[in-house]
C-alpha cells in the first residue's frame, strides 16, 4: 500500500496507536515508505520489549509488580511523544531503540 505524503505523517502517528499490534500490521502492510516503516519497526521494538519485560516483572512478588507500575507510566509517556513526534513528520529516535530499528529495517531489504 504506497502512502502518498499527505498521509505519511498520520500513519507514522498511527503505527503506534495499538502499540507492538499496529507496529506489526504497518510493517507487514506499508512497503514503499520509509517513514512510516521506521515508525511501526520502532513501536515493535520498543512496546513489544515493554510488554515482554512487564509480563516477567509480574512474576516477582511485589517489587516486579511495583517496577511494572511505573514501566507502565514511562511506557505511556513515550508513547505519546512518539505519535506526537511521527504526526509532527519527525524521524525521532528513541535513544537506544531508534538504532535498533533502523538496523532491523536495513536488514529486510
Amino acid at each position: 500500500m504506497a502512502v502518498d505524503k499527505s498521509n505519511e505523517n498520520l500513519m507514522g502517528a498511527a503505527a503506534y496507536l495499538g502499540a507492538w499490534i499496529t507496529g506489526i500490521i504497518f510493517l507487514l502492510i506499508e512497503k514503499d515508505s520509509k517513514f512510516v516503516r521506521f515508525h511501526a519497526m520502532q513501536s515493535l521494538i520498543l512496546f513489544g520489549g515493554l510488554s515482554v519485560l512487564s509480563v516477567g516483572l509480574q512474576l516477582l512478588p511485589i517489587l516486579g509488580q511495583i517496577i511494572s507500575f511505573f514501566l507502565f507510566f514511562g511506557g505511556f509517556i513515550m508513547w505519546i511523544v512518539c505519535m506526537w513526534k511521527a504526526f509532527q513528520g519527525e524521524m525521532y529516535k528513541v535513544p537506544y531503540v531508534g538504532e535498533i530499528a533502523e538496523k532491523q529495517l536495513a536488514k529486510m531489504k
